[in-house]
């Protein structure tokens, strides 16, 4: 669901990107990163598996993606997932790994009144 969530995505901002002209800037396929392989052989295996008819007709709509090379699936695995800061607790040295792979910027002068300031 999470790669079809990203994917539907992806989509969106390649048709802004076409809209404003930018489009001859990026490559003609986008490539997804998961940390999932068994979402990911779904994905790319378009046949009918025994243990997948309870997902619904709207979760493969990814697998469409796949076979039409819109969109490349690649592992990535979870210790190299720099968004997982983000979306679930992590040890501290990865958190403070993947925050200086991210890059944010001290709150240093954001937020706080300085001297002479209205």
């Amino acid at each position: 669901m999470g790669m079809t969530q990203a994917a539907k995505e992806i989509l969106w901002l390649r048709t802004l990107l076409q809209e404003i002209r930018a489009f001859k800037h990026i490559p003609p396929i986008s490539t997804l990163n998961a940390d999932n392989q068994g979402a990911i052989a779904l994905a790319r295996n378009p046949e009918y598996h025994a243990r997948t008819k309870h997902i619904d007709i709207q979760y493969h709509f990814i697998r469409n993606l796949v076979t039409t090379d819109k969109v490349q699936l690649s592992f990535c695995p979870s210790t190299d997932m720099v968004a997982d800061i983000m979306s679930k607790a992590v040890p501290r040295a990865t958190h403070d790994k993947h925050s200086h792979e991210i890059g944010p910027r001290g709150a240093r002068g954001y937020g706080h009144l300085r001297e002479g300031a209205c």
